[in-house]
């Protein structure tokens, strides 16, 4: 049997996450969006939304109880980052969902000792933002796909054991979600020089604070305008030993034990069509032509029409997604998670282009936010790869 219906408590979370999107977070984004200040930093303005939904248990909604957390679904998730996206994409997917998952990550990949001493801030009341640094300048990410056993090809951070510790090298691309403003960093990096990339990757749990990390000047995006981003340099950086998670060269293997991370992204990208599609409705309600709202008019209708699909399919290509991810987690993370994330974004971007077709001459204007629509979801398309890297990854496993 089929049931797309939500239970009573994710009817209440959903009801939550939306309350608190729109009393919270939107009044921040307006001040975001309407700032000329090109040195304005986002962070200041996002940092207590952050603690404030960590406190409604947002970050923490899929660590089990044992650790603090609401012991959820990602289906939960799901739902949250949609609300949260409907209003702001960046704020969504840059905060809520990389930090959620990366919290997920620890309990699924480190050992208990280290699940302890890492999460140990749940219930301590000081939540901690995450930030995942993978990509690298000159360095195409994609190389984590490339066939070619060649240890030449890929990543350039390495990590080199000594006695006590891994001494970390190397520079993270300006693209690096919350360098600089994150609390803890989950940092990959090479332990072997003569392996191919995907059997020489490891993945090493890094303090802020930590001596030799350096960060670059906030990333000027087309839109995100509410993230940062910046490079991140590691210059003989000490990394405990008990800091690796997981064995060395097994973080290939292990980021697939976190669909989560494409599926919590996917949701916030639904919430970004909705919004546009909402938008888009209710101009289209207002702006009379020929004597008669253009809604009316069948060529702005079919426009309508196809936008509430558009939102309607990518829901439940997300929530197919998010149930797999609890009942066949391989599956998840090799093929419905990214298939879910290239098309909500796909759609994203298409919502947001009929948004401001719909509104016509005030959709170019900085009046509407159409605009606003059009450059977050254009990010999506390669953010956390493109869609064209994605699904060439999927089709080996079909």
């Amino acid at each position: 049997m089929i049931d797309f219906s939500l239970t009573q408590e994710q009817q209440i979370l959903q009801s939550q996450a939306r309350d608190f999107a729109q009393n919270e977070v939107q009044p921040i984004v307006q001040i975001i969006e309407e700032s000329q200040n090109p040195e304005m930093e986002p962070w200041d303005f996002c940092q207590h939304l952050f603690h404030k939904g960590a406190e409604m248990g947002f970050i923490s909604l899929m660590l089990p109880k044992k650790l603090g957390g609401g012991g959820g679904k990602c289906l939960d998730l799901a739902l949250v980052l949609e609300e949260i996206g409907a209003i702001d994409v960046s704020i969504a997917s840059s905060y809520f969902n990389l930090t959620a998952a990366m919290l997920l990550f620890v309990t699924r990949a480190a050992t208990e000792a280290q699940q302890k001493r890492i999460l140990g801030f749940v219930n301590s009341g000081t939540p901690h933002l995450f930030s995942a640094a993978e990509s690298e300048p000159n360095v195409a990410t994609s190389d984590l796909f490339c066939p070619t056993p060649d240890s030449h090809i890929g990543m350039k951070t390495f990590a080199v054991r000594d006695a006590n510790s891994y001494i970390l090298n190397g520079t993270k691309s300006s693209l690096i979600t919350n360098a600089g403003i994150a609390d803890a960093y989950i940092i990959i990096a090479r332990t072997a020089k003569d392996k191919p990339l995907r059997e020489s990757l490891s993945i090493f749990y890094v303090e802020a604070d930590t001596p030799g990390i350096k960060f670059g000047k906030k990333t000027q995006m087309i839109g995100w305008k509410a993230s940062h981003h910046a490079e991140i340099y590691l210059d003989n950086v000490s990394v405990p030993l008990e800091n690796l998670i997981g064995q060395e060269g097994e973080a290939a293997k292990l980021l697939m034990l976190v669909p989560e991370v494409a599926i919590g992204l996917a949701a916030s990208y639904v919430g970004l069509a909705r919004a546009a599609y909402e938008y888009a409705l209710n101009y289209a309600k207002q702006r009379v032509s020929w004597g008669r709202p253009i809604i009316e008019h069948q060529a702005v209708a079919l426009k309508l029409a196809d936008m509430m699909i558009n939102t309607q399919t990518a829901r439940l290509m997300v929530w197919d997604a998010a149930r797999t991810a609890e009942t066949s987690p391989q599956l998840a993370a090799t093929v419905k998670a990214p298939a879910a994330k290239t098309f909500a974004v796909d759609m994203a971007i298409k919502n947001a282009q009929t948004a401001v077709e719909i509104l016509g001459g005030y959709g170019v204007t900085k009046e509407s936010l159409a605009g606003k629509f059009l450059t977050d979801a254009t990010i999506g398309y390669s953010c956390d790869f493109t869609r064209e890297v994605l699904r060439l990854g999927m089709v080996n496993f079909l």
